[in-house]
């Protein structure tokens, strides 16, 4: 039987953790949403100086208002990651039974573009067990997983998604296994972090994973990762089962 301390103690890291959880997600979103005003500024200003140097702009100088410019937007998009993020705590949570099939069907569609002119195949499995989660936050989960597949799939001739699940000692997993680039050890502590990158040349903001991540523990899931270099990626979620 417990001591009784040790649950009220218990009990009381929880509601620290939880407030400080919350304080953070306040925090993002607060520094966002503020800081996007002074990021307007900036842009309005570069176009003030583009139209008012005109031709007198010189190759360089235009040069280093078009790094300016690109460095302003990109801002902006990470500003709106941030927010994306804190928001994530901020929505109403509405757990239901998963219809994942349907799901992984309207996140496929979403990434139509991204098969556009590639030969993919799909395996998909049919007998997804039931599990509870929120059909939205798990959609976009699905959303992220694919679409970083598929990117990472580009440089093969033929791209192989299999998504599927499995179960283990720690729960039901969903998954999306790639051939595509794959990436090293070395390279974990990356992993589900904003604005972390895998790989040189990537053009995406390194917010899909930390996005995924969040989405999932929201949910009370986890997520994990394995892969070899030139061997494809294992990217997998929990979420709770029906018993």
């Amino acid at each position: 039987m417990r001591d009784p301390a040790d649950v009220q103690r218990l009990q009381e890291l929880e509601r620290q953790l939880e407030v400080a959880q919350r304080g953070l997600s306040d925090f993002a979103y607060t520094v966002s949403h503020d800081l996007k005003a002074n990021l307007r500024h900036i842009k309005a200003y570069l176009g003030i100086v583009r139209e008012e140097l005109g031709d007198d702009l010189s190759p360089d100088v235009n040069g280093y208002l078009d790094v300016v410019t690109d460095a302003a937007a990109k801002m902006g998009q990470q500003m709106d990651g941030l927010m994306a993020l804190a928001q994530i705590d901020r929505a109403a949570f509405e757990p239901s039974t998963l219809a994942m099939n349907c799901l992984i069907d309207d996140a496929r569609q979403s990434l139509a573009n991204l098969t556009q002119g590639r030969e993919v195949q799909w395996q998909i499995a049919t007998d997804f067990p039931a599990l509870v989660g929120d059909s939205s936050m798990v959609r976009q989960v699905w959303v992220h997983l694919l679409h970083n597949a598929l990117k990472f799939t580009r440089c093969r001739d033929v791209a192989r998604l299999e998504l599927g699940w499995l179960q283990d000692d720690t729960g039901v997993w969903c998954y999306v296994q790639d051939n595509g680039q794959g990436f090293a050890l070395s390279q974990q502590g990356k992993l589900f972090k904003v604005f972390q990158k895998l790989h040189t040349g990537d053009d995406s903001l390194g917010m899909g994973l930390a996005l995924t991540r969040k989405l999932v523990e929201r949910q009370g899931g986890q997520v994990q990762a394995r892969s070899v270099p030139d061997q494809g990626s294992w990217f997998g979620f929990s979420l709770p089962s029906i018993s």
